[in-house]
C-alpha cells in the first residue's frame, strides 16, 4: 500500500458518512495523521475509530462549518496537536428536498448557503492562513457536478456548487504562490446516505441513473480515489480546476 501521506496532517469536514468518510479512511490506509470534524458527533467519532483501527492517528472535533469560531477551532487543533496543516478536505455539505427555486423558502436557502458556500468560504480562510505558516499545502473543496451543469428542482445546492467552483478558481490564483494548490472534485450521484434518501424505491433510482452512462451511482471509495490523488504531488501542476467524476453525464 502506498503511503504517500505519511506524517501529513490532513483535516476533513463532513467526515461522519459517505464521501467525508471514505476519504478520511483512505488517507488513513496511506499514513496520515487525522483531524475529523462533523456536526454529527456519534458518527463523526465512529469515523475516527475506524481510521485508528487502520493504524492512524485520527482526532474528532464537532464542528459546524457555518460558524466561524467552530472553523478556527479545528484548523487551530490540527495546527496544534500535528504541529502544521498539510491537507484540507473541505467536504462538508447539504441537500434540500427537490422543489423549484420558487417554492424554497427564505430560511431554507439561508441554511444552504450558510454550510454549502459560506462553510467553505470559512475553512479555507483559517485553512489558508495555517498552510501559510506552514509553508503550503493542497486544497479540496468538494464541489459536484451540479457545479458545472444544472439540474431542475435542486436549484438552490446547484447555485451553491456553483459558487463553490468560483471560490476555488480564484483562490487558487490568490495562492498559487503561497505554495498552496487549491482544486474541486465535482461528484455525480454517488452512494451517500444524503443521496440515498431521496431514492429508496428502486424505480426512482433506476430513473435518476439512467442518463449515466455507466448506468450506476458512485461508491464514496471511487470520489475518495479523486480525493487522494488532488492532494498528492501526482496532481503537482493541476491547479483551480474542478475535476469531474461523474461516469459520464457531462459527456454528453
Amino acid at each position: 500500500m502506498s503511503r504517500r501521506f505519511a506524517n501529513k496532517c490532513v483535516l476533513v469536514t463532513g467526515a461522519g458518512s459517505g464521501i467525508g468518510r471514505a476519504t478520511a479512511l483512505a488517507f488513513a490506509a496511506e499514513g496520515a495523521q487525522l483531524v475529523l470534524s462533523d456536526v454529527n458527533d456519534a458518527d463523526g467519532r465512529a469515523s475516527a475509530a475506524m481510521a485508528q483501527e487502520l493504524g492512524a492517528r485520527a482526532e474528532f472535533i464537532q464542528a459546524d462549518v457555518s460558524r466561524a469560531a467552530d472553523c478556527k477551532a479545528m484548523v487551530s487543533h490540527a495546527t496544534t496537536v500535528f504541529g502544521a496543516l498539510h491537507v484540507a478536505f473541505n467536504n462538508a455539505g447539504i441537500n434540500l428536498a427537490a422543489k423549484p427555486i420558487g417554492d424554497v423558502e427564505e430560511s431554507e436557502w439561508q441554511r444552504i448557503l450558510s454550510i454549502n458556500f459560506t462553510g467553505v468560504f470559512l475553512c479555507m480562510k483559517y485553512e489558508i492562513e495555517a498552510m501559510k505558516r506552514g509553508g503550503g499545502g493542497a486544497i479540496i473543496n468538494t464541489a459536484s457536478v451540479g457545479g458545472v451543469i444544472g439540474t431542475a428542482g435542486v436549484t438552490a445546492y446547484c447555485a451553491t456548487k456553483h459558487a463553490v467552483m468560483g471560490l476555488t478558481k480564484s483562490a487558487a490564483l490568490d495562492h498559487i504562490k503561497d505554495g498552496i494548490r487549491i482544486n474541486a472534485v465535482c461528484p455525480g450521484g454517488t452512494r451517500t446516505p444524503m443521496l440515498m434518501e431521496w431514492f429508496k424505491d428502486p424505480a426512482v433510482e433506476r430513473a435518476a441513473t439512467a442518463d449515466t452512462p455507466l448506468g450506476r451511482f458512485a461508491d464514496p471509495a471511487e470520489i475518495a480515489r479523486v480525493v487522494l490523488f488532488l492532494a498528492s504531488e501526482d496532481a503537482s501542476f493541476i491547479v483551480g480546476q474542478g475535476v469531474v467524476a461523474d461516469g459520464g453525464l457531462t459527456a454528453h
